[in-house]
């Protein structure tokens, strides 16, 4: 069995492909992960996060 991996999305991105990533490592739509990443960004500390995540998440080869 393989096991699923994170990585940021090279074909899904908008910015650096970590919605799109976490999108396809839980078979959502990134489109529902980005408007959740918008919340959170808004009410605080979102933007802080998917700075961190964009660094710490490789990227798909």
């Amino acid at each position: 069995m393989e096991q699923k991996k994170l990585f940021r999305s090279v074909d899904n991105r908008m910015i650096c492909g970590v919605c799109g990533g976490i999108g396809n490592y839980f078979n959502i739509d990134p489109t529902l992960i980005r408007l959740v990443w918008v919340l959170a960004s808004l009410s605080g500390g979102g933007l802080l996060v998917y700075i961190i995540a964009s660094l710490i998440i490789p990227e798909e080869y």
